[in-house]
């Protein structure tokens, strides 16, 4: 499978802090709104089937859960899984999670989904473009797909890993490896490789001032990218 164990490890040993805004996930928790707003700009979510690929646990799939669409979260973390199914208990939500691979999903399962999202997973995977082959496999023709992760270069590496897990901390010191990062172009070959149109690319820039994220024009660091799947 196309699966760290170690990455999974990582995260099984913090998922008790998910949902914790001041904790080793506040960064994606201070991420999300502008992630959130992102998606929901470039696609309408009613009447739609949505699969969030690495949901941990569960920040997007309630972000973009309602009672008009139906989304689905999977995530190979057990211990994020099951953090993901009580935060949503206790908020009286509707999401189906489930401890499974992406690819034994696509095994085990002929659904299909209108939109998917895959965000900060790519960087922690062994062979990004097998997941990004794995995730138009499992979507309709015409799906919108969402992929976000970190731009390789020394700002982003200054960043991300200097600043985030070693000045800052702010993430738990190992959490990314920056031989894993990503240029723009190189993502957006990728995705076209696999008949994907690029549709939109936004970067995710930080305001010193407020200490908050907000979607802009630079894709220096983080990135998050809207494509349209074409045709089978």
């Amino acid at each position: 499978m196309n699966v760290d164990d170690n990455e999974v490890q990582k995260f099984n040993k913090i998922s008790y802090s998910w949902w914790d805004p001041e904790g080793p996930f506040k960064p994606l928790h201070m991420l999300n709104p502008v992630r959130t707003n992102f998606i929901k700009n470039s696609v309408d979510l009613d009447n739609k089937s949505l699969i969030d690929v690495g949901c941990g646990g569960g920040l997007l799939c309630e972000s973009l859960v309602s009672s008009d669409n139906n989304v689905t979260g999977i995530d190979m973390s057990k211990d994020a899984i099951e953090i993901a199914k009580t935060h949503q208990v206790l908020n009286n939500l509707n999401i189906n999670y489930q401890n499974i691979s992406l690819e034994n999903l696509i095994i085990e399962s002929n659904k299909k989904y209108d939109v998917l999202t895959c965000l900060e997973l790519v960087e922690h995977v062994p062979d990004p473009e097998k997941l990004i082959h794995d995730c138009v496999k499992i979507t309709k023709n015409n799906a919108d797909l969402f992929f976000s992760t970190l731009n390789r270069n020394l700002v982003s590496y200054l960043v991300s890993i200097i600043g985030a897990e070693y000045v800052f901390n702010i993430l738990p010191k190992g959490t990314h490896d920056y031989k894993t990062f990503i240029k723009p172009s190189e993502f957006c070959g990728l995705l076209r490789k696999k008949s994907l149109e690029v549709k939109s690319i936004k970067g995710i820039s930080y305001n010193i001032f407020n200490k908050k994220f907000y979607e802009s024009n630079n894709p220096n660091i983080n990135y998050i990218i809207h494509c349209k799947k074409n045709n089978d």
